[in-house]
């Protein structure tokens, strides 16, 4: 228990087969902060219980966001930021905040963590460049994607690399399937709907900085465009794009549009989680582009 908890830094090495590859070695990172964050309890021991357990802890506590893009923020990823704004100012974000917090969590607790980038292919007839990012987390006897940071259609615990098999999670169903090297991730959604695509090289963080750079500046990028914020249970999920809410129950698919500022701060702050003085910086900036 104690050796999980120790602290260490977030630096580049050579990985075994060659690639660069982020770890983490005496890093910032407060284990125990970031647990009461996402409200957990458990064991720490580097298991397919614990792992499934954290995965779904974070999605629950930490939302899916673009905030800090519409804003005009700027997005760092050295991961005192990301501390600092996910844990300490309780705010959510994107694939590479989300998912690189959790790999350096893992890791501080002794799992083997590989980060994988993915292009997405989910309702979307365009060519997309791989600025998606999700993580290969190894256990003593097997091996699991691990996304914390979808979003929407996102898993809520991890799924074993197991081709070809429905992984049931709660009210849905995921499957990875592969063909040279191609993994793909598909959700059922009466027939299978694919995800993203990827495969098993390992990124530096250089290239994610790279991709987050992209997609929180490029004019086409839908976190550029408007307003992103999900937050995941088992239960339901929620998803707000622009004034587009999507109440996602399984078999029960509900949607209404939030137009009114006040409304749409209440229900970021009540219902997404969001901090209530973000909101309200958000909600000024929209009203002046006429977004809301």
């Amino acid at each position: 228990m104690a050796a999980a908890r120790q602290t260490g830094a977030l630096h580049i090495v050579l990985s075994r087969t060659g690639a660069p590859a982020v770890t983490a070695a005496a890093s910032p990172l407060d284990l125990d902060r970031y647990l009461q964050r996402i409200d957990y309890r458990g064991a720490l021991q580097p298991t397919p219980q614990v792992l499934a357990e954290l995965h779904l802890a974070h999605v629950r506590h930490i939302p899916f966001e673009n905030l800090d893009v519409l804003l005009g923020r700027g997005i760092r990823l050295d991961l005192p930021s990301l501390f600092d704004k996910l844990v300490t100012a309780r705010r959510g974000g994107y694939c590479f905040e989300q998912n690189l917090l959790f790999a350096a969590v893992l890791e501080q607790i002794g799992f083997r963590v590989r980060r994988l980038a993915a292009r997405v292919t989910y309702r979307t007839q365009r060519v997309l460049p791989r600025t998606h990012m999700l993580l290969r987390v190894e256990t003593d006897d097997a091996a699991w994607l691990a996304d914390v940071g979808f979003g929407a259609a996102g898993p809520l615990r991890p799924l074993a690399f197991a081709p070809g098999a429905a992984q049931a999670q709660y009210l849905w169903q995921y499957r990875l399937v592969e063909q040279g090297g191609l993994w793909r991730l598909q959700i059922g959604e009466g027939d299978w709907a694919e995800l993203y695509q990827f495969t098993l090289q390992e990124q530096a963080l250089a290239d994610y900085e790279m991709s987050s750079y992209y997609v929180s500046t490029h004019p086409e990028s839908r976190f550029v465009q408007g307003l992103i914020a999900h937050r995941l249970a088992p239960e339901r999920r929620l998803i707000l794009i622009g004034n587009e809410l999507t109440e996602d129950r399984g078999a029960q698919v509900g949607a209404r549009r939030v137009d009114d500022p006040t409304s749409l701060a209440a229900l970021l702050v009540d219902d997404i989680g969001l901090p209530a003085v973000d909101v309200a910086e958000l909600i000024d900036t929209l009203t002046a582009r006429g977004l809301a």
